[in-house]
């Protein structure tokens, strides 16, 4: 079964319509067209069953409806070269690039995260965060240290991050490439690696090349339902929102972002 969308026919549409009337979803007319009634039903039926709202039978709703699995979007990960990367990153080290990409690419293809949407948004979230494409650890500044303070003290008793207190802030600062912050993230995602990392003994960990890799595609796996939605839309903006809780980076996210698209197989 082929990947199914408005404007398709034959007898696989026959099957889907067919499908989503007996799960409670009226497509209309049995007659083998993709029209805009059976998308809505595809639409309705795939938000009951929290899969992406798309309107278009891929592989998770093609088993949800009880149909052949469509095939996924191809893994491009093998394709994905250093001079491709380059090009979306201008001025970073080449050397960089070469030294630390295998490890990512390794990371969003183990994750299933290897199509061409999510590993741009993977790149273009490292341009964002870490343009020099290598692992970071947050340096001090007026957001994180108060004046005449300990380095990270302002972080030290943040709620929202599990901190308890001296030396939390300075240990569970940013690191990697998605700048994972505080105690409770810490915890949280240390144990969820494969293999696991105690990252609440081992903080530094976060910013060692393959840890880092591995948390980024974790993050986005987290958010990889939301992601695609901002995503099918184009909505750049929203996709860097979910990522980074703001806007900050966001004309580095959309540069690296455009220029993947042109770039990528």
């Amino acid at each position: 079964m082929f990947i199914l969308k408005l404007g398709s026919s034959g007898p696989d549409i026959v099957s889907l319509q067919q499908s989503l009337k007996q799960h409670g979803f009226d497509p209309g007319s049995i007659g083998g067209k993709f029209d805009a009634a059976t998308e809505t039903a595809v639409i309705a039926f795939q938000k009951s069953e929290s899969l992406l709202p798309d309107g278009i039978v891929g592989a998770d709703t093609s088993v949800a409806l009880g149909l052949p699995a469509a095939p996924l979007d191809p893994d491009i990960t093998g394709l994905v070269t250093v001079e491709m990367v380059s090009r979306m990153f201008p001025g970073t080290y080449v050397r960089s690039i070469a030294a630390n990409l295998p490890s990512i690419l390794t990371a969003l293809r183990d994750s299933g995260l290897g199509d061409k949407p999510m590993v741009l948004t993977a790149l273009s979230t490292i341009r964002a965060e870490a343009a020099p494409f290598e692992p970071l650890s947050e340096a001090p500044s007026r957001f994180n240290t108060s004046p005449h303070g300990s380095a990270f003290d302002l972080y030290d008793f943040r709620k929202d991050l599990g901190n308890r207190g001296a030396p939390d802030g300075a240990a569970f600062r940013g690191r990697g490439y998605v700048q994972l912050t505080g105690r409770a993230n810490y915890g949280f995602y240390g144990p969820r690696l494969t293999p696991t990392v105690d990252l609440l003994a081992h903080p530094d960990q976060a910013a060692k090349a393959e840890t880092a890799a591995r948390l980024l595609a974790l993050f986005l796996r987290d958010k990889e339902h939301a992601l695609r939605a901002a995503l099918l839309e184009d909505d750049l903006r929203a996709a860097r929102r979910l990522v980074n809780g703001g806007s900050h980076g966001l004309n580095d996210f959309t540069g690296a972002f455009r220029a993947g698209e042109r770039i990528m197989p």
